[in-house]
């Protein structure tokens, strides 16, 4: 159902990620953490907790247009339930869809995230059937209506996709998606989303994706063992690929909790040092046809995800990669997850400039896991 690769609705939803900048996700630094923070101006609106309205548990009806920009009027109905839980005290937000309909289910996550300095919102989607992360919707909330845009290529043509929250009340809200292929001058509604409040999750069937080969079921599991809170201990190198061997490190905490059962996870971080303070999250997808999972980061700072790290664990450790630009010159990135045990783990980001002939570490995550009151490890 290739339409629902658009439905970047609202929706839109790894290990850690910093309020840093460079490249990836750990090592993504700010070049100056004692920088305060932007404030908006008397006459810019503040719109950072726009979506305080939608967390909770939510009974969901969607409606969906089999067949865009057409002239179909085919339409099919699915109802569920949707959880929005809150992430950065609210400026930022985690979607979970769960719907289902004689037609098919639908199983997505959505990250909301805010941007301090444009003050404006990214709507990022994902659906369960392929564990990517869709191209952001961009826009913001006026008059009690938010609206986001994007262009993006649908059916092989390139086409304007626009997202709008409206009638919100404290006890329901719709959502619409519309496709535009004559340059906003006409949209065509493809899909509509009401919300209410549930006291219960409706009971859906559930669509499981079966692996081809006996072993590959257990991959979706793999960060199963980071599910939790722990105390981290970080060490950052400050100037990476320059020769500087200068380290500066951070003591924080780590909360991961899971998606989809276990098929994806978000992490949020939160940590301080002598450097300054940072806060930021990752969203890590499982990808059921390539086996794969992506590693998707954002900070704090700017609300937005960074390009994904993606890979595999074998033998009990993750390798993920990318290829990303630092300083204006191309550059490899692997991250590595190792030292797993039931109480401790080891994230490692290392930068190559010679084609993943050497590689030099630039970030160092320990992880310790927290027990509760009784001493047992929560």
């Amino acid at each position: 159902m290739k339409a629902l690769k658009h439905i970047r609705t609202y929706l839109l939803m790894c290990t850690l990620v910093v309020i840093l900048q460079p490249v990836s996700g750990f090592a993504q630094q700010n070049s100056d953490p004692s920088k305060p923070k932007l404030r908006p101006s008397p006459t810019q609106r503040d719109g950072e907790h726009d979506f305080d309205f939608n967390f909770g548990t939510w009974k969901t009806h969607v409606s969906r247009l089999v067949h865009p920009l057409t002239g179909s009027k085919q339409w099919v109905e699915y109802d569920g339930t949707s959880v929005v839980s809150k992430v950065w005290n609210g400026r930022a937000s985690l979607f979970e869809l769960d719907v289902s309909a004689p037609a098919g289910h639908i199983e997505g996550v959505g990250l909301r995230l805010y941007n301090p300095e444009t003050h404006q919102w990214s709507l990022n989607w994902a659906n369960s059937s392929d564990g990517v992360i869709n191209k952001a919707m961009i826009g913001e909330f006026k008059d009690g209506r938010g609206e986001f845009f994007d262009q993006e290529e649908f059916n092989g043509r390139m086409i304007l996709a626009r997202n709008g929250f409206s009638e919100i009340t404290p006890n329901s809200s719709r959502f619409e998606q519309a496709f535009s292929d004559d340059g906003g001058k006409t949209w065509e509604i493809n899909w509509v989303m009401r919300q209410e409040p549930s006291a219960e999750k409706i009971a859906a069937s559930k669509i499981k994706l079966q692996p081809t080969s006996s072993g590959l079921n257990h991959a979706q599991h793999d960060f199963d063992f980071h599910v939790g809170k722990w105390k981290t201990h970080l060490k950052r190198r400050l100037h990476p690929l320059t020769g500087s061997n200068t380290w500066v490190e951070y003591e924080g905490t780590t909360v991961v909790r899971k998606v989809w059962d276990g098929r994806a996870n978000l992490v949020e971080l939160t940590a301080d040092g002598p450097a300054g303070h940072f806060e930021g999250l990752s969203l890590r997808l499982y990808n059921p046809a390539s086996h794969q999972w992506s590693l998707n980061f954002a900070n704090a700072n700017d609300g937005t995800l960074t390009q994904p790290t993606i890979g595999e664990f074998k033998n009990g450790r993750g390798e993920f990669f990318d290829q990303e630009t630092l300083n204006g010159r191309a550059i490899f990135v692997r991250f590595v997850i190792s030292d797993i045990t039931p109480t401790s783990c080891r994230f490692e980001q290392s930068f190559s400039d010679d084609g993943g002939k050497t590689w030099e570490v630039n970030w160092i995550a320990t992880d310790t896991r927290v027990e509760d009151a009784s001493g047992k490890a929560r």
